[in-house]
């Protein structure tokens, strides 16, 4: 009978994405017949500013065994809580988008339709009020959930992490190696793929040594090294939707205590991010390089850096959009050589942790199925497609025209999946979550809401509550997001006490 087993694992570059790959392989994956080697070289730098996640990266973690505190120490990590947009909508406006809930869900509808009823009855405060995270945030206090409390907003705390993105791959390469995987460094020269079937068989390094595998991961950056050098994959190009194409990014000296949210300030012809951590604040001014010549972008994050910078300023150039075939013949793309979302949601290492778990779902055998190829492409493609409209969202719901980039964006033809989720909120402020895609109705919310986006009307079910009902409900859930905020303590005051670094 044909061995069909895949044996050989082959890991083509390091990074968060390939060393978050090679863990997750090494802990789902214990066979002693199946080796796994990651491929990178020292010479070949690593993108290293996704620094900023969001609240799944939990699961990965714990797939991992790791010690969230001790992950915390080692990375140098804070906890973010949400991420703050500036200047978005408006200049001079500035929102939260909060992990965790707004209120809580009645009558089996969303909260914010009732809170809308309440509005137009001109007694409801702010929507912010109703969010224990926004309202933590604003006050830099954090807590774990508290599990103890179920009707409490402390149990429904969500939260994520700001990292080191290079010291996290750091940490993930002593777990992978510790659960089996080996490194080889060294730089590829040459593929060589099978005369008849194409797939890749082996990878040359410049020492002369000989790779060979039965299964590629392409965890190349950018340069797609396997899926697009070599396989010539394709790219389904989105740069109508999300112009900026350039970035620059430098850390500077932290000043004060870290806050326990991501801001993204809006500017000119793009935005800029600032990234609390533990030993310094991670900056980047992203940038559309039509509108912004890279000297002026690099002068608009020196001036807008809360302290004196620490390390050089680095340009990036990437386009924005999806491989064609991120998983072809026997290579799985992962990572930026799958695809790029710039980092405005946080959603960079999630693509990541997303692939792994797919792919372990679609694991082949040496005969490499392909509807299973399909599927796990297709499901990729709706990923990469449902976290572009909501990026694509931030852009297009705005009244900016004071930049030829922002007329752009406010007025530039939009994917017609997002333009029909923008004609149903604005006609009765109902949101709907599709194929348990990443980004839930309390997402879309409090950006929709935060860039003035206003629902004509609210749910008509919403009116089935007296009035006095009503409030009496909103008056109860408002009291409790503040008496909660009373008991948590500051966000640098938790970080002292559980998991402050030692360096």
């Amino acid at each position: 009978m044909t061995d069909l087993k895949i044996r050989n694992i082959v890991i083509v570059g390091g990074g968060t994405a390939g060393w978050m790959v090679a863990a997750g392989m090494a802990k789902l994956l214990r066979d002693d017949d199946i080796k796994i080697c990651l491929v990178e070289s020292d010479a070949i730098a690593t993108v290293g500013v996704g620094e900023a996640t969001i609240p799944h990266i939990l699961y990965y973690n714990r797939l991992l065994g790791l010690d969230e505190d001790e992950f915390m120490r080692r990375t140098h990590a804070t906890f973010k809580t949400g991420i703050e947009f500036v200047n978005w909508g408006r200049k001079g406006q500035s929102y939260i988008h909060p992990f965790g809930p707004y209120g809580a869900n009645m009558e089996g509808l969303h909260f914010h339709h009732f809170w809308m009823r309440y509005d137009h009855m001109g007694k409801a405060p702010p929507l912010d009020n109703y969010s224990l995270m926004i309202q933590a945030a604003r006050i830099g206090k954090f807590q774990r959930p508290d599990t103890r409390q179920p009707n409490s907003p402390l149990s429904a705390i969500a939260y994520a992490f700001q990292f080191d993105a290079a010291l996290y791959a750091r940490y993930l390469r002593e777990i992978a190696e510790k659960g089996g995987v080996k490194r080889t460094e060294g730089k590829i020269v040459r593929v060589s793929q099978h005369a008849e079937t194409g797939h890749v068989q082996s990878v040359s390094l410049e020492s002369g040594e000989v790779i060979p595998g039965d299964l590629f991961v392409d965890c190349s950056g950018f340069r797609g090294l396997l899926i697009e050098q070599t396989l010539q994959s394709g790219f389904e190009d989105w740069s109508a939707y999300l112009p900026c194409d350039r970035a620059v990014a430098r850390g500077c000296e932290r000043v004060g205590p870290p806050l326990p949210y991501t801001r993204a300030t809006a500017k000119s012809a793009g935005w800029q991010w600032r990234i609390p951590l533990q030993s310094r604040t991670g900056n980047g001014h992203v940038y559309c390089s039509e509108f912004m010549s890279d000297d002026a972008a690099l002068e608009s994050l020196n001036r807008d850096l809360d302290g004196a910078p620490i390390s050089e300023p680095n340009f990036l150039r990437f386009k924005a959009g999806v491989r064609k075939k991120p998983w072809n013949k026997n290579v799985v793309s992962i990572g930026l050589s799958s695809g790029f979302l710039e980092p405005l949601e946080s959603t960079s290492i999630h693509l990541v942790q997303t692939a792994v778990a797919r792919l372990m779902t679609n694991f082949p055998d040496k005969l490499f199925n392909q509807p299973d190829i399909d599927y796990y492409n297709r499901r990729t493609q709706l990923e990469y497609e449902q976290i572009r409209d909501f990026i694509v969202l931030h852009y297009h719901a705005t009244q900016r025209d004071d930049s030829p980039f922002w007329n752009y964006c406010r007025t530039m033809e939009i994917p017609k999946t997002l333009l029909e989720r923008l004609q149903i909120y604005q006609e009765n402020g109902r949101l709907y979550r599709h194929d348990n895609e990443l980004f839930n109705e309390v997402s879309w919310l409090a950006v929709l809401h935060g860039q003035n986006i206003n629902p004509k009307r609210y749910h008509p079910i919403a009116d089935i509550l007296p009035e006095a009902e009503l409030e009496s409900r909103m008056r109860r859930m408002e009291a409790n997001v503040a008496t909660s905020l009373d008991l948590m303590p500051l966000h640098q005051a938790f970080i002292e006490r559980h998991c402050k670094s030692r360096d």
